[in-house]
């Protein structure tokens, strides 16, 4: 499709919307690619700069909480300064911090690069998506937009493990952040001209009040969940932190239902529309932490696959999202409802992650008969769920409330990725650990074969998962066609207390 600047002038579309789709989406895909582009790359990091096990984690942690935790803030700032000015700060600092982090010469300095990278993705993920939700208003382009956005949310993780072994292997592990430099530098010069200053918000007071409560709360709750996964569900510290992120959370709801200028209008997930387009997003990515744990272990422990064959494995599964997300959900999304196109999909997920259930510890054809089918047939059902969840998340919002709505889409893949870490990672080393306390595994590859049980175990509740959330999406969402774009209604706020 051209992306022409005067075309859709006569049908009152914004003139250069689809380069504006092209910059949006390459924003979103390097926000995305950097929560795994680094995995791959951990040990040679750790060698580099001399990390002991526990501390290595942190090149993950750091990146996850400041995202986690500022989501929120960052897409009501959106909201407020406006949509170009935030993604092009978004922008212009994630580059910064992606060069800083990659030219670390110590641990602490990669950290705090990381934890830099976090905080100006959850400034620029919420713009990215608010401007394609306000600028794509039709209904056909809306759905076409938003499955190529889709698709490259979808994409990301898997692309991340790909990139990361090719940069890894022939390059060093440095360039797995050094690329975004050169990418945002290409996509920031285009943007300035592009992106149109859209009117900014009202001049309202800042919700301190609010910020303070979310970022604290998410801050406790996605650092719990992620010491869950070294320490076990039953860790005091734990614990103690999940009650407190849970408890500011409770209290961050109460206050937003009382200010008069809140952080997130509670009217942005009452509607039950939304909300079950919001579980549709958050709930799966549970269950895909799960299939990439145990596809990641698999190919290169059990099936002795370098960093690069295991990014190239991947390579199917990143095609059938794409796949999902832009032919078969632009074909389908126009002409059935939402829940007849994510339920469908939601099986079929959930089918690919019955098929790897019951695996052993290799043998030959076990990629093209399992391990292929299974990527194909999760990545077609992953992107047909993303689009059009994401449309229905977005769509019909006040205009001051894209930026948080988009902000809340991040926040629910953030958060269901952090639980399903530490969930299925807990499980499966649990059920390894009574494998082989029960004498499940003998011989040289006794701890090999109680991993992969481990693995199929966590596999088998994050089947469970997606079974439910099928259910749940089928019970919530209405037989009505998401809206075509946000409502144009004057941002009045709700009476409360301020």
């Amino acid at each position: 499709m051209a992306f022409d600047q005067g075309a859709g002038a006569a049908t009152g579309e914004r003139p250069g919307r689809w380069w504006i789709l092209a910059l949006a989406g390459v924003a979103q895909l390097m926000v995305v690619l950097d929560s795994t582009v680094v995995n791959i790359a951990l040990p040679s990091v750790q060698a580099d700069l001399g990390m002991s096990d526990a501390a290595r984690g942190w090149v993950v942690t750091a990146y996850a909480l400041a995202f986690g935790g500022l989501l929120l803030i960052g897409g009501r700032l959106s909201d407020r300064f406006g949509q170009k000015r935030a993604f092009v700060i978004g922008l212009l600092g994630f580059a910064v911090a992606s060069g800083l982090a990659g030219l670390a010469p110590s641990a602490e300095l990669l950290f705090a690069g990381r934890a830099a990278q976090g905080a100006f993705a959850a400034v620029l993920a919420p713009a990215a998506l608010s401007i394609i939700s306000t600028t794509f208003t039709a209904s056909r382009e809306r759905g076409i937009a938003f499955g190529v956005f889709g698709a490259l949310t979808g994409v990301g993780a898997a692309v991340g493990l790909l990139v990361g072994g090719l940069l890894t292997e022939y390059l060093a592990w440095n360039w797995c952040l050094l690329i975004n430099v050169p990418i945002a530098a290409l996509t920031l010069a285009r943007a300035v001209t592009v992106i149109p200053a859209a009117a900014r918000g009202r001049a309202e007071p800042l919700d301190l009040p609010g910020m303070a409560l979310s970022l604290l709360g998410m801050l406790a709750v996605v650092f719990s969940f992620s010491e869950m996964a070294t320490h076990g569900w039953a860790d005091p510290v734990v614990l103690a932190l999940l009650a407190a992120g849970l408890l500011l959370l409770a209290g961050f709801a109460f206050w937003e239902g009382r200010t008069r200028h809140p952080l997130l209008p509670l009217r942005v997930v009452r509607d039950r529309v939304r909300a079950a387009a919001f579980l549709a997003i958050g709930l799966p990515q549970v269950s895909m932490f799960g299939f990439f744990l145990f596809l990641t272990y698999y190919f290169q422990l059990v099936l002795d696959y370098s960093p690069l064959q295991t990014g190239l494995a991947f390579l199917p599964l990143s095609l059938a999202i794409g796949v999902g997300s832009t032919v078969i959900t632009a074909t389908l999304a126009p002409r059935v409802a939402p829940r007849t196109l994510i339920v469908p999909a939601l099986l079929s997920m959930a089918a690919g992650m019955l098929i790897m259930i019951g695996l052993d510890t290799g043998g030959p054809g076990v990629y093209l008969t399992r391990l292929l089918p299974a990527e194909l047939l999760i990545g077609l059902g992953l992107g047909c769920v993303v689009a059009p969840a994401i449309s229905m998340a977005t769509g019909g919002v006040r205009p001051g409330d894209a930026g948080v709505a988009s902000a809340t889409v991040n926040v629910v893949q953030q958060v269901g990725g952090s639980v399903g870490t530490a969930l299925l990672n807990t499980v499966a080393t649990t059920a390894a650990g009574a494998y082989l306390a029960a004498g499940g595994a003998g011989g040289a590859d006794a701890y090999t074969r109680a991993a992969v049980h481990g693995f199929t175990v966590a596999l088998t509740v994050a089947f469970a998962v997606i079974l439910a959330t099928a259910l749940v999406v089928w019970l919530m969402l209405k037989t009505r066609r998401p809206p075509a774009a946000p409502v144009p209604v004057p941002d009045v706020q709700e009476e409360g207390v301020s």
